[in-house]
């Protein structure tokens, strides 16, 4: 399996595709903290897509505390382990991203928030 691969008939934004795989690597330990990620340029261009989409990558994980960008010298993991609580950062991030959709879609916090408690309801069963 290759490190990046990316589903152009998936319903998830590419973006989004590429910035879950590579918090997963980060949270897996394949990229440790120190370790320099791929530039911008060179992502986009083993991937066959735009820079920017790349970028907006980068600036949603650096906005995530996954990584940090040093200009002229590229972007580092800078993963922070885990918040007070003990529960892993990203899951915070996924959750943030589907809230986000949600309100997307057009509902309101409050539709998110039933839909959140129902959904949950399945899961304690």
């Amino acid at each position: 399996m290759a490190l990046f691969e990316l589903d152009e008939h998936s319903g998830i934004p590419i973006w989004i595709q590429l910035r879950n795989r590579l918090m997963y690597l980060i949270d897996s330990g394949h990229y440790k903290n120190g370790d320099r990620l791929p530039t911008v340029r060179a992502l986009a261009a083993d991937l066959n897509v735009n820079y920017h989409t790349v970028n907006k990558v980068y600036t949603s994980l650096e906005h995530d505390g996954y990584i940090s960008s040093k200009r002229g010298r590229g972007a580092f993991v800078e993963k922070i382990a885990a918040d007070d609580d003990g529960i892993d950062i990203s899951g915070d991030v996924i959750l943030a991203e589907g809230i986000r959709q949600c309100l997307e879609l057009g509902m309101t916090v409050e539709d998110v928030k039933k839909r959140f408690s129902k959904a949950l309801e399945g899961f304690e069963q």
